[in-house]
């Protein structure tokens, strides 16, 4: 497959995975209610609100990166002929400096960080790229 099509599934891939992402992110906040006093529509807000957050309030985010990212690995797999194991791994990747960068902007409990960074990126893709070749 040309390398053109695959940068092309790639970034494809990564919409429909930032896609999931954030209507996981949207519906943890509509089913799990913020702290009493958080405001989560600012980076300094949601980097003040970490303090006020329980386990709980950590679930979707893990979600929505694990889910979004298997989605982004499942499809690039799907639809790429070839290179479709480095298609879902590059996906991983990005992803996961994409949660790199929020814990450096936003923090979190050490936890959660260790979690989510561990299993919700590189473990997802390659989850997502043995789902695309069922």
């Amino acid at each position: 497959m040309n390398l053109i099509k695959v940068i092309g599934l790639i970034i494809l891939g990564l919409i429909i995975g930032a896609i999931v992402n954030m209507g996981l992110v949207e519906l943890g906040g509509l089913l799990i209610p913020p702290p009493i006093g958080a405001d989560l529509t600012s980076e300094a807000g949601l980097r003040s609100a970490m303090s006020l957050m329980t386990p709980i309030h950590f679930l979707f985010p893990f979600l929505a990166h694990a889910f979004g990212t298997c989605s982004g690995a499942w499809f690039v797999t799907r639809f790429t002929k070839s290179q479709y194991t480095l298609a879902a791994y590059a996906i991983g990747i990005i992803f996961l400096l994409g949660g790199i960068m929020m814990v450096a902007t936003v923090g979190g409990p050490t936890w959660f960080i260790i979690v989510d960074l561990v299993f919700a990126y590189l473990p997802m893709a390659w989850l997502g790229n043995r789902l695309g070749r069922m």
